[in-house]
């Protein structure tokens, strides 16, 4: 088992990794009825693609002996009605150190290739940009 949730009340969630015992709480969010003072479960799908092709990446980058430290990754999630579900995931992954633009394009395609990615489904838009320094 990975993980166990447990409503807490007032659409609020804490989510247990069994592993670790970390923990996070989701809340709903303030367009659906909720407060807003959390990710909501959506917000963690989102964000959940920003994270795993960051770690996809960090792994290529320790493959080719390059260092990703302070790539960071903006999300914005869009959603949709009828029925209410993300309809888009924006992603600008900024990168701090300049690589030579082999070595880009193997972090990219590595990215774009995270298991997260590979799971949502395909009418879900993935708008992923990657931002190097000039």
């Amino acid at each position: 088992m990975t993980s166990t949730v447990t409503y807490l009340g007032n659409l609020r969630t804490t989510a247990t990794h069994l592993a670790s015992q970390n923990e996070f709480i989701t809340d709903a969010p303030v367009d659906n009825h909720g407060k807003g003072e959390a990710f909501s479960p959506t917000d963690t799908v989102a964000t959940a693609l920003a994270s795993c092709l960051l770690t996809i990446m960090g792994i290529k980058a320790r493959d080719l002996k390059v260092d990703l430290t302070g790539t960071t990754a903006s999300v914005n999630k869009v959603m949709g009605s009828n029925p209410r579900r993300i309809i888009e995931i924006k992603i600008d992954v900024r990168f701090q150190k300049h690589f030579e633009p082999k070595t880009r394009k193997l972090l990219e395609n590595a990215a774009l290739t995270c298991p997260v990615s590979n799971s949502l489904h395909p009418d879900l838009i993935q708008n992923i940009s990657f931002i190097w320094p000039s």
